[in-house]
């Protein structure tokens, strides 16, 4: 049961790897629709991977208690493919951290550039800080 579980967590996580791979593609090319798209889908898959791994967690006590509480180490020199399920799976959450990584400086990027130039068109006052190199724009000028 619990190799289920991993090969279940797996798929979800190599799932979630290649969406991220997609929203990366797609926000080179400023496709924000398919980004937004694929979030119920990755909110789906993230779920779905919390749950086996609570399940994981529950098989591994019972595969601790079978084995008269021995310790992880030497259950998993007895068990090879729970051991390389778990190293597969450890490999697949690091690509996913890196990946996240690269995404989210991309977004960072992308939303610092919409920010400065939001500040260009529209000026405005930033009420309690001195700011004084505020770029004057030509096309519109907001009065309150």
């Amino acid at each position: 049961m619990l190799q289920q579980y991993l090969d279940g967590a797996i798929a979800d996580v190599r799932s979630l790897i290649d969406l991220t791979n997609q929203d990366i593609a797609d926000i080179q090319v400023a496709n924000n629709e398919a980004i937004f798209a694929r979030n119920p889908q990755k909110n789906s898959l993230i779920k779905s991977f919390e749950q086996k791994k609570s399940l994981m967690e529950q098989e591994m006590q019972k595969l601790i208690q079978s084995y008269d509480n021995k310790p992880l180490a030497e259950i998993l020199q007895l068990e090879p493919a729970i051991d390389k399920g778990l190293g597969d799976l450890r490999q697949a959450l690091q690509e996913l951290k890196t990946l996240n990584s690269a995404y989210a400086k991309s977004v960072f990027a992308v939303s610092e550039f919409y920010d400065s130039l939001l500040r260009r068109l529209i000026p405005c006052e930033d009420s309690g800080y001195t700011n004084t190199s505020r770029a004057k724009s030509h096309l519109v000028q907001i009065q309150v």
